[in-house]
């Protein structure tokens, strides 16, 4: 039983959350009528991780804006600096979680299994219009036909490519995976690579799926299969026998985003969230982004897509739903993300926003429809960390990559059936 592995891991009984969520039943309906209040005035918590100045700015913004609609509900806001998913989960059990917080698709899987978040769809009007959302960031979010969350935002991955490092190596911007290769070799040159990798799975998962195999297969490892080790094979190549693409430590970078603005690399692939560190830090580079190259014909890229849900024990359920009703909304989503940090996953925002036509977000916009989200099945954190160490010493040339994955695969697939 997964609620039990999932309580196990943070060594709390299962007859705890039994508890928590019983004692929580017998006052919901009386909350849902009345929002948890008997003099009309209620107040609800939000959770979740901190943000840039900013984006503290525009969400103080947007919650005061749904007081101002709202005036009977108080909003509390939380922030949880470190170790935000421990915190939660220990707050689900001890009956001490916020109302409504932030969760972020890949731990959404395995939280939705031990039944501590509240269905949405019954609240759901016709005005909300569940059509708008995108919907791979909306699926992200839903089991077995059920809504558990509502995307707030998302970012997908684009080519980024210098434009002066382009026009004086005379090379086009690359539209497939073979010519970003070719395009590569003619970029390297005097310490710079033409295509900095970051090698780890939540940035390679759809390179990994481009030939038809799966990573996960029943909520198991997968990624040792020969499918998945061919397609990933020209990552390994690219570095190891062309040397026309580095990882950001190689070079002296941290991570790809600093990679690319000190022009270590002519190209990287990565997210919405490199445009506001280039203007801040590297505001002298000449870049410009396009869609992820296609591999074998076929369009793919990343998403990265986090959600507001309600705790299934709040007694503040309607006011609660009203919180993420807005947030989620045109008006809350279209405050939140005005400044293009993180997307709206609402398709009318962001035409509203003009994000569709931004010669630079354009493309992370278009990706959102085929996007692979970053989130699959309850194991996949298990997964990714298997993966993640044995696939880097591939990538450096330690060892061969099908040994490497096939070794990887066996140990992850052992600590999924303990």
């Amino acid at each position: 039983m997964r609620v039990k592995k999932w309580l196990a891991a943070l060594g709390v009984s299962t007859m705890l959350l039994g508890g928590v969520l019983a004692g929580c039943s017998s006052n919901d309906n009386k909350a849902s009528q009345n929002g948890g209040s008997t003099d009309g005035q209620v107040e609800i918590t939000l959770a979740g991780w901190g943000g840039n100045p900013s984006e503290t700015r525009l969400l103080k913004e947007a919650l005061e804006a749904f007081e101002e609609k709202h005036p009977n509900i108080k909003v509390k806001h939380e922030v949880i600096s470190d170790q935000y998913m421990d915190v939660m989960k220990t707050r689900l059990i001890g009956g001490e979680a916020p109302d409504v917080f932030y969760l972020d698709a890949f731990e959404a899987p395995a939280l939705i299994e031990t039944g501590v978040l509240e269905p949405l769809d019954q609240y759901v009007t016709d005005e909300f219009n569940v059509e708008d959302f995108e919907k791979p960031m909306l699926e992200a979010f839903q089991k077995d036909g059920v809504t558990y969350g509502f995307p707030k935002d998302y970012s997908t991955l684009a080519l980024f490519y210098n434009k002066t490092m382009f026009e004086e190596a005379g090379v086009e911007v690359p539209t497939t995976w073979d010519e970003l290769e070719e395009a590569s070799k003619a970029l390297t040159n005097d310490g710079v690579v033409g295509f900095g990798v970051a090698p780890e799975l939540a940035r390679m998962f759809y390179i990994a799926e481009s030939l038809g195999g799966d990573v996960v297969k029943d909520d198991r490892a997968n990624f040792g299969s020969d499918e998945v080790v061919n397609a990933l094979q020209r990552i390994i190549d690219q570095r190891n026998i062309d040397k026309t693409s580095a990882q950001p430590t190689d070079v002296g970078a941290n991570w790809g985003g600093e990679m690319f603005g000190q022009e270590k690399a002519a190209m990287v692939i990565e997210g919405n969230w490199v445009i506001p560190f280039l203007e801040d830090t590297f505001p002298n580079v000449e870049y410009g982004t396009a869609e992820v190259p296609t591999i074998n014909g076929q369009k793919g890229t990343m998403a990265y897509t986090v959600s507001y849900v309600m705790n299934a024990a709040s007694e503040q359920k309607e006011a609660s739903w009203k919180l993420i009703e807005f947030l989620t909304g045109p008006e809350g989503m279209e405050i939140w993300t005005s400044m293009g940090f993180a997307l709206p996953t609402r398709t009318s925002v962001a035409e509203k926003l003009g994000f569709d036509q931004d010669p630079l977000r354009a493309a992370l916009v278009e990706g959102a429809s085929y996007a692979t989200v970053w989130s699959e099945g309850v194991n996949l954190p298990i997964i990714m960390n298997n993966f993640n160490n044995q696939f880097v010493s591939a990538f450096l040339g330690q060892r061969p990559l099908d040994e490497a994955l096939k070794e990887a695969e066996e140990q992850a697939n052992r600590e999924i059936r303990e």
